[in-house]
């Protein structure tokens, strides 16, 4: 009888081991799966990051490489865009589309590039040969967290001359697409 209860406690004290192992392990899944859920959770979250701006004050472009300042913005989500330098920072990686549009004087050029890090990443060219006439370009690249990207003129000269009005917004917008 002693014999079979020193047993009995040792397969209880083995079961109760097996338990606690098992217990432990499964904890351990569970905290790492958790884990696991809450990253992919934040990468599904994306940050809302959009802007729209537009009205140039200096419309000549008599210097190369200038960059043209969009001083007003009609949405700053996420506050990427700088009215004051016309820079805007990616507040966090991901592609972006950014499109521009921009006149001319009649008789007048425009040659703008779209800028990123310092790369022309899209560029366009517009002549005034016509009522004040408008152009668009667009491009979606693969920003990281801190870049920058603006626009800014890519020939100088007397006859290079942005023209604005009520009718004829010059802007500058981009939007994260995906993070």
């Amino acid at each position: 009888m002693l014999k079979r209860s020193d047993e009995i406690e040792r397969r209880e004290g083995s079961f109760k081991k097996l338990f606690e192992q098992t217990r432990t392990n499964l904890t351990s899944d569970m905290e790492a799966k958790r884990e696991e859920l809450t990253q992919l959770q934040g990468k599904l979250e994306r940050p809302s990051i959009a802007f729209h701006a537009h009205h140039v004050a200096d419309l000549v472009l008599d210097t190369t490489d200038e960059i043209i300042i969009f001083s007003k913005s009609l949405i700053n989500e996420g506050t990427g865009y700088d009215t004051s330098t016309g820079l805007f920072t990616a507040p966090v990686g991901g592609l972006y589309q950014f499109s521009v549009h921009t006149c001319v004087y009649i008789g007048e050029y425009a040659f703008i590039g779209l800028v990123l890090e310092g790369k022309v990443i899209a560029a366009d060219m517009n002549y005034g040969n016509a009522q004040y006439p408008c152009s668009a370009f667009a491009a979606i690249a693969r920003v990281k967290s801190g870049e920058k990207v603006w626009v800014k003129s890519t020939s100088s000269g007397s006859n290079r001359q942005l023209f604005q009005n009520s009718e004829r917004m010059i802007t500058f917008s981009g939007m994260l697409v995906n993070n």
